[in-house]
């Protein structure tokens, strides 16, 4: 694939990845008041964003499996139409004032979210060796727009069709999923290899028994699940802080940012420093996301706090990401990369679950003490599995 082509796939899948982002970042935004309002009893209000991350871990190894059985292209375009009937039906619920069906519709935009999650991987296959971490993280980059707009579609929609609160939004998801097609119809994935088919493949433990996989799966996983933790409870946090939602949505939108915003650099800066540091880092500011949100509960506490929480997790998930495709063999990818979307929404799933009961029950400062285990856990990991010195060279044999 000439460079420009792999520019152009990379820009498309980009896009892409900014419609699901913008998906997820309305979900984010106002799943947990949604719920809140349908839920009988409050501390439930959690739950219908717990169940989508539970059907993006259940759903992760088989869309992994689709992908290799009908195409990358044909996958990509199921997993948008799931989106857009998992929206469709979150935006019914709010007509109906019902929380079982806010639950449905979470649950099937999990679904779509584990097609989304391929994004990544995919822009991985039309780069080749040298430019692949920087593809990774430049697709990531489309994340940016989620983090414009999301939240201010999320805020718009709100009222949009008032009296039914939070209807509006739902629908925009609906939209953002449709809207992944045309992106995607003219990106030409690379077919399958003879070593990607028939190749030698590895038991799944034997290639996660490997420090440098294990470093890239605790990154990924506890990377992941601890800023869902705190994500997820911000929402809940602000609200009883006395902020409204239009503070709400800046402080989520400057979130996304630090998340996304890094991604045009993060791929040099791992080609410079190797993956080690560039996840020491991110651990790094996990920790200062602790530290200044048990600094106080105004608005900058918020604002940066949740910044830093960004950053760190880019610098984690690209990272991770980046790492993680130097521990298999062509024939394993597809197992290997299911596993780890596994692996990472079931983390998310447990931490979306129980942000919501460990704020309303012992409130903020309990949710970022809550977070320091996992970022822990996190530094041993790298310290321990990631190369020292520099990026390791792909498994190929």
């Amino acid at each position: 694939m000439t460079t420009q082509s792999q520019y152009r796939a990379v820009f498309l899948l980009a896009v892409a990845q900014a419609l699901a982002n913008s998906c997820m970042s309305v979900f984010m935004t106002v799943s947990a008041l949604t719920g809140q309002m349908l839920a009988a009893d409050p501390r439930w209000a959690t739950l219908p964003l717990s169940l989508q991350f539970v059907m993006t871990m259940a759903t992760a190894m088989p869309v992994a499996q689709l992908m290799r059985a009908l195409s990358r292209r044909n996958a990509f375009f199921i997993g948008a139409f799931v989106g857009a009937a998992g929206g469709a039906l979150a935006m019914l619920a709010v007509f109906q004032n019902s929380f079982v069906l806010f639950c449905v519709g979470n649950a099937i935009m999990g679904a779509s979210n584990s097609f989304a999650l391929q994004l990544r991987f995919a822009v991985a296959e039309v780069a080749d060796d040298a430019f692949r971490p920087k593809a990774i993280s430049l697709v990531l980059a489309g994340g940016i727009v989620a983090a414009i707009i999301g939240p201010r579609l999320a805020q718009i929609g709100t009222d949009l069709f008032a009296p039914f609160t939070f209807a509006g939004a739902f629908m925009f998801v609906a939209l953002l999923s449709l809207a992944m097609i045309p992106p995607i119809a003219p990106v030409r994935f690379p077919q399958p290899t003879e070593g990607e088919i028939d190749g030698q493949q590895r038991p799944i433990l034997e290639i996660l028994r490997q420090p440098i996989a294990i470093a890239a799966l605790f990154a990924g996983v506890f990377g992941y699940s601890t800023m869902i933790f705190v994500m997820t409870a911000t929402p809940l946090a602000m609200k009883f802080c006395g902020f409204g939602i239009g503070d709400t949505a800046t402080v989520l939108s400057f979130h996304i940012l630090g998340m996304f915003a890094p991604s045009f650099v993060t791929g040099h800066i791992i080609r410079r420093i190797g993956e080690r540091k560039v996840l020491l880092t991110g651990a790094a500011c996990m920790i200062a996301t602790v530290m200044i949100g048990l600094a106080g509960i105004d608005i900058l506490n918020f604002w940066l706090a949740l910044v830093l929480l960004g950053l760190g997790w880019n610098f984690l998930f690209v990272g991770g990401t980046s790492l993680l495709t130097t521990c298999y063999r062509p024939a394993e990818r597809a197992k290997v990369q299911g596993t780890n979307d596994f692996l990472t929404f079931t983390g998310v799933a447990i931490c979306s679950l129980i942000a919501g009961a460990v704020e309303q029950s012992w409130g903020w400062d309990a949710v970022l003490w809550g977070s320091l285990a996992p970022t822990i856990l996190i530094l041993i990991a790298v310290l321990w599995g990631a190369p020292r010195f520099s990026k390791a060279a792909p498994v190929t044999a």
